[in-house]
C-alpha cells in the first residue's frame, strides 16, 4: 500500500473533508506564507535575559534575527509555521537537513485574552545556547520531537555517519492517512465499486472483499459505512484510542511502522505513571497529553472512546458546554445542584471544572486531565496530590474542601483510581511500597496502565514472594502490561529468568519483543537452547533496528552501548557512549555507562577523565559526582571520593542510595559519628531504605548500641516481616541485650 494524499480522499468523503479543513489538524504544519504566519513579522521586538530578537520580512518571506547555536545574533529564515492556536510556533531549517523550533512563540488568542503578542517558552530560566532545550539545539529538534505528529507519512531519514537529516513526509500537515494509514487500497477498491455499479452509484456500498497486501487479511465492507474493516477488527478493543494515542500520549517511537488501530506500544515505549510525569494518583504533572490519563479513567473502561466527546475530522467537542457529558449522564441526576453543590454560581460550574481540571502547558495552552475522576481532596491532605476543588478555592485548604466533600458524600471515599498510596509509597522509598504495589498490580479492576506501572515500580523490589506478580504480567492480553512485567525482571541474570521470558522474544507486539530482549542480552549465545537462537537473534535485530532508528539521539545510542556491553562486545559498546556524548555531552547516562565500561576494562584513569569532563557540562547532576566518586575508591583516592560522594547527595538528596554510599565511604574511612549521622538523615527521608536500615544495624552493633541495632533491625523487619535471616538477627541482637 501507499499513501496517495487527502486530496484523493475529497471527492468521496466531502463532509469529512470540509470538517477537516478548518480543524488544527490540517493547520499542524504548514509553509510559512502571507496566510498561514500569524505572528508579527513587521520588525517587531522580542527581549529575553538580554538576548535582543527582531521579527522581520524580506521578499515576501520571514526572517528572525536571534541567538545561534553558538549564542551570537544571527538571522534564520522561517520556512513553516507550526500550530495555530492558542499559540503558533516557527520553524528554520538547517543546512544538515534539522529543522528547530523557535523558543519565542507568538500568542494567538485575542487581545482580550492577553493574546497578540511574542512570548518565550521558558519565561522563567535563562536557556542559553549550550542548553539542549535552547532552540538550536537536541530537544527543539523537529525531525526527532515533532515531525511525525505535525505531518503525515513521515520518514526521519537520519544519516548517523554524517549526522545529517533527508526528512520527508507525504502530507506536510495531518492528513487522512494520518489516522487511517495508507489509503491507495482504498482508492482502488473505491474505483473498482464506481465501475461495477457505474458512475453514478455510492462506491462505498460495495460488497467486494479487498487483501491487505501487507499480511493478506480479508478486508470487509462496513456494512454501515461501506469502508473496508478488518476481519478481526472486533477482537481488537480501543482501536480508536490507539490511534489518537499515536499523537496524544507521551512516548517514542521506536519503529516508522506503525498501522492504525494496533497497541501503540507496538511501535512506541509509551510512558507509564512515572514520578515527574504524574502526581501519585494519576493525575497528570508533566505534558503527558491525553492517553495516559484516558486509559486510567472509568470511561475507558466502559468503552468510551475519543470519537464519543470529539468529533473526529473537526476535532472539536460534539457539543458545547455539558452537553458532551450529558450524550450519556442523565441530565435530571448530574445537572442539578444535589449533585455539583455549585447552584447559583456564576459562572456555572461545568462538569468538566471538577472532573477534568486543566493545567496549562507551554505558556498559554490550557489542557483538561482526562483521566475523569472524582475530586479527592482527602488524598490532598495526605499525600499533597492536587485537587479540582482547590483549583477554584484556592484560599482554602485542602481539609476545607475534604471536609465539605464529607458533608455532601459520606465518609466512604469512591473513585475510580485507588493507587495514589502505593505510588507516594514508592516514590517516598516507604516500607509498605512493596505490599501496596503489588495490590495494584494483581488487581482485576485497575487500568492497564496503572497495573503496568506499578510492576515498573516493582523494578527495584522484585523478591521470590512477588515474582509471580511478574510471570502473570508477562501473559497479560494489554501489551503494555507485558512490557512492564519485563522491565520488573530486568537486572536479574538472564539464565535464571530465560525460562520465564523467552517465549516473549516471539511476542506479537515488537515493544515486547524488545524489551524481552534487552533483559536477554547478557545470556551467552553458546548457552541458549537450540530452539530459542532463531527468536533471539531476530530479536536482536528488531532491537538494534529501533536504535538505529533513533542515532540522533543521544539515549538511543546509550542504550544501544548497554546492549554491546551486556553482550561482551566492548569495542562496539565504547562507540556508542562516544557518539552519544558527541550527540550532546551533557547526557550524563552515557558517561557514567562508558566510565563503568572503561571500570571492566581496567581502565579507571580514563572512566575518571570521562567523569570529569562531562561534570564541566552537567555539574549539578548528582550520578556523575556519585559515579566519579566510585572510580576515586577504586583508585584509593578516598578523601577524594569522600568529597563527591557528599556533593552528590547534596545535589540528588532523594536518591537514597546516593547518602547510603556517602555513609558507607564515612564509616571506612573512621568517620563513625558522621556515617551514623548520614544514615539517620537519610532514613529520614526514606523510612523504608533497606540499605540504609542494614547499615545502621550493623554499625550499631559493632559499635555496641544493641538497643539501637535491635530497634533498626525491628524497623527493618515490619518491612519485610517474612526475613529469616532478619529473624535471626533479631533474635542474635535480643539474646545480647539479656547477657
Amino acid at each position: 500500500m501507499a499513501f496517495v494524499g487527502s486530496d484523493a480522499c475529497a471527492g468521496c468523503h466531502q463532509a469529512e473533508t470540509a470538517l477537516w479543513k478548518d480543524s488544527q489538524h490540517k493547520h499542524a504544519m504548514q509553509h510559512a506564507t502571507a496566510a498561514s504566519v500569524l505572528g508579527n513579522f513587521d520588525d517587531n521586538s522580542f527581549d529575553y535575559f538580554g538576548v535582543h530578537s527582531r521579527f522581520f520580512k524580506k521578499d515576501s518571506k520571514f526572517f528572525v534575527e536571534t541567538d545561534g547555536p553558538d549564542g551570537k545574533l544571527a538571522t534564520f529564515e522561517v520556512k513553516y509555521t507550526f500550530g495555530i492556536y492558542p499559540l503558533q510556533q516557527y520553524l528554520s531549517e538547517f543546512p544538515d537537513g534539522r529543522i528547530q523550533a523557535l523558543s519565542i512563540a507568538w500568542d494567538s488568542r485575542p487581545k482580550d485574552q492577553g493574546g497578540q503578542r511574542w512570548f518565550h517558552l521558558y519565561p522563567n530560566e535563562e536557556i542559553k545556547h549550550d542548553d539542549v532545550l535552547h532552540w538550536t539545539k537536541l530537544n527543539q529538534n523537529w525531525n526527532f520531537m515533532c515531525a511525525e505528529c505535525h505531518s503525515t507519512g513521515v520518514q526521519k531519514n537520519y544519516d548517523a555517519t554524517n549526522d545529517s537529516f533527508h526528512t520527508t513526509w507525504t502530507e506536510i500537515s495531518v492528513g487522512c492517512e494520518a489516522c487511517h494509514g495508507k489509503g491507495s487500497r482504498h482508492i482502488n477498491w473505491a474505483h473498482s465499486q464506481r465501475s461495477w455499479f457505474g458512475k453514478d452509484d455510492d462506491p462505498r456500498k460495495g460488497l467486494a472483499v479487498l487483501l491487505n497486501e501487507r499480511d493478506g487479511v480479508a478486508w470487509h465492507p462496513d456494512p454501515k459505512t461501506g469502508n473496508p474493516q478488518h476481519s478481526i477488527a472486533a477482537a481488537l478493543p480501543r482501536r480508536e484510542v490507539e490511534t489518537c494515542g499515536l499523537c496524544h500520549a507521551r512516548r517514542g517511537e521506536f519503529s516508522e511502522d506503525w498501522v492504525p488501530g494496533q497497541p501503540l506500544s507496538d511501535t512506541h515505549a509509551v510512558s507509564l505513571l512515572a514520578r515527574g510525569l504524574y502526581y501519585a494518583d494519576g493525575q497528570m504533572r508533566d505534558e503527558v497529553y491525553n492517553y495516559g490519563p484516558f486509559k486510567q479513567s472509568k470511561m475507558f473502561q466502559a468503552g468510551v472512546t475519543c470519537s464519543d466527546c470529539h468529533e473526529p475530522h473537526a476535532a472539536k467537542l460534539r457539543a458545547p458546554g455539558d452537553g458532551v457529558c450529558l450524550q450519556c449522564h442523565a441530565s435530571d441526576k448530574y445537572e442539578v445542584a444535589s449533585h455539583n453543590r455549585h447552584e447559583g454560581v456564576t459562572p456555572a460550574v461545568a462538569c468538566a471544572s471538577c472532573h477534568m481540571p486543566a493545567s496549562t502547558y507551554m505558556v498559554v495552552d490550557k489542557r483538561h486531565d482526562h483521566s475523569l475522576r472524582i475530586p479527592r481532596p482527602d488524598l490532598s491532605v495526605k499525600l499533597g496530590t492536587p485537587n479540582a476543588c482547590n483549583d477554584c478555592h484556592a484560599d482554602q485548604s485542602a481539609q476545607w474542601a475534604a471536609d465539605a466533600i464529607e458533608r455532601w458524600h459520606g465518609s466512604v471515599r469512591k473513585g475510580f483510581q485507588n493507587y495514589a498510596e502505593a505510588f507516594q509509597a514508592s516514590w517516598a522509598d516507604r516500607a509498605d511500597a512493596t505490599t501496596l504495589l503489588a495490590v495494584v498490580a494483581a488487581s482485576p479492576t485497575a487500568s492497564a496502565i496503572a497495573r503496568a506501572s506499578a510492576l515498573s515500580e516493582l523494578h527495584s523490589r522484585v523478591s521470590p514472594a512477588n515474582i509471580e506478580l511478574a510471570r502473570k504480567g508477562l501473559a497479560d492480553p494489554d501489551p503494555m502490561v507485558r512490557v512492564a512485567a519485563l522491565g520488573m525482571l530486568d537486572g536479574l541474570p538472564g539464565e535464571r529468568i530465560w525460562p520465564l521470558v523467552s517465549s516473549l522474544l516471539s511476542d506479537p507486539s515488537r515493544g515486547v519483543r524488545i524489551r524481552a530482549m534487552s533483559v536477554l542480552a547478557a545470556v551467552p549465545p553458546a548457552n541458549l537452547p537450540a530452539p530459542g537462537r532463531a527468536p533471539f537473534e531476530r530479536a536482536a535485530a528488531e532491537f538494534v533496528a529501533a536504535q538505529r532508528l533513533n542515532a540522533d539521539r543521544p539515549e538511543a545510542r546509550s542504550t544501544l552501548g548497554n546492549f554491546y556491553a551486556s553482550r561482551r562486545l566492548t569495542a562496539d559498546a565504547e562507540s556508542e557512549y562516544k557518539a552519544a556524548l558527541r550527540l550532546s555531552p551533557q547526557y550524563s547516562p552515557a558517561a557514567i555507562n562508558l566510565a563503568d565500561l572503561y571500570r571492566q576494562l581496567g581502565r579507571d584513569a580514563e572512566g575518571e577523565s570521562v567523569l570529569r569532563t562531562a561534570i564541566t557540562s552537567s555539574r549539578r547532576d548528582g550520578g556523575l559526582h556519585h559515579a566519579l566518586g566510585l572510580t576515586l575508591t577504586r583508585q584509593k583516592r578516598l578523601n577524594d571520593a569522600l568529597s563527591e560522594f557528599r556533593t552528590a547527595s547534596e545535589l540528588e538528596p532523594d536518591r537514597s542510595r546516593y547518602a547510603y554510599v556517602y555513609a558507607v565511604a564515612l564509616h571506612s574511612s573512621g568517620h563513625i559519628g558522621d556515617s551514623t549521622n548520614v544514615l539517620k538523615e537519610n532514613l529520614t527521608r526514606h523510612p523504608g531504605d533497606r540499605d540504609t536500615l542494614l547499615a545502621l544495624i550493623t554499625f550499631s552493633r559493632d559499635a555496641g548500641d544493641i538497643g539501637a541495632a535491635l530497634e533498626y533491625a525491628e524497623q527493618l523487619s515490619r518491612a519485610t516481616p517474612n526475613d529469616r535471616e532478619l529473624t535471626r538477627v533479631i533474635d542474635d541482637l535480643r539474646a545480647r541485650l539479656k547477657r
